[in-house]
């Protein structure tokens, strides 16, 4: 595990869509394991920048998401397919059909979790995936817990999530209460990862990644056993850990 320790969380964007770049630019058929929240955004924005600039190309790349609500459809604001579109797929040469989030809408939620599997697998796998981190340590939507699963699950959202979550809602009512997740056997086959980390309320779950031991209740921990992942942090995240 490679920790980077940047001043800011512009410099973090940076850092991370340069190693996108690296990826892209020696695969340009790359599939790109995808998160959605407020961390990556800056990266999405150099993305951007980047394919403007003619840097990268986006007319040949696949990109997975992690996961969606259940109960939300892609023209939903609030659904991460419509985040996506606005935050990157929308000003990207991409085509679209390219682009594969969990369908929050499916009538046989477990089927649509096989599936998104299987369409993974079926794309090569992952070339590298962008991750974030909860608070309580969780990857996606896979809370800690006596045991993970492996597989893409519908799962249901923990109060500390809801409650995270709800400051992109107008109310903590309208805040789904179920997601459809990509599950950490799934994301540990990505060949690399990048795991960004923003805010200061994420330092007690940085601290047990690299002090604490490999468990369940802190997700995150899991990481360890993957052979290329970065962990791309701030000079505050740094210190409060030490």
């Amino acid at each position: 595990m490679k920790l980077l320790v940047v001043k800011d969380y512009e410099e973090m964007s940076e850092v991370a869509a340069k190693i996108f770049k690296e990826v892209i630019s020696e695969k340009t058929n790359a599939v790109l394991g995808l998160a959605t929240g407020s961390t990556p955004e800056g990266l999405y924005k150099k993305i951007i920048e980047m394919n403007r600039n003619k840097e990268i190309d986006f007319s040949n790349i696949k990109t997975v998401n992690l996961d969606e609500y259940v109960g939300l459809g892609g023209e939903d604001p609030q659904s991460y397919r419509y985040f996506m579109n606005e935050k990157l797929f929308n000003h990207v040469n991409i085509n679209k059909a390219n682009t594969f989030v969990p369908n929050g809408l499916a009538k046989n939620l477990d089927e649509e979790a096989k599936n998104y599997d299987k369409k993974v697998d079926e794309l090569g796998g992952i070339d590298i995936q962008i991750l974030g981190i909860g608070a309580n340590g969780h990857i996606a939507f896979n809370e800690p817990d006596d045991f993970l699963i492996a597989e893409t699950h519908v799962t249901g959202l923990t109060k500390t999530t809801i409650e995270a979550n709800s400051r992109f809602f107008k109310s903590i009512e309208e805040v789904p209460t179920k997601a459809l997740s990509m599950g950490l056997g799934q994301i540990m086959k990505a060949r690399k990862i990048v795991l960004l980390v923003r805010g200061q309320d994420k330092a007690e779950a940085i601290k047990g990644l690299f002090k604490g031991n490999i468990t369940t209740h802190n997700p995150a921990t899991m990481l360890h056993m993957h052979k290329d992942v970065t962990v791309i942090i701030d000079e505050e995240m740094a210190n409060a850990i030490k």
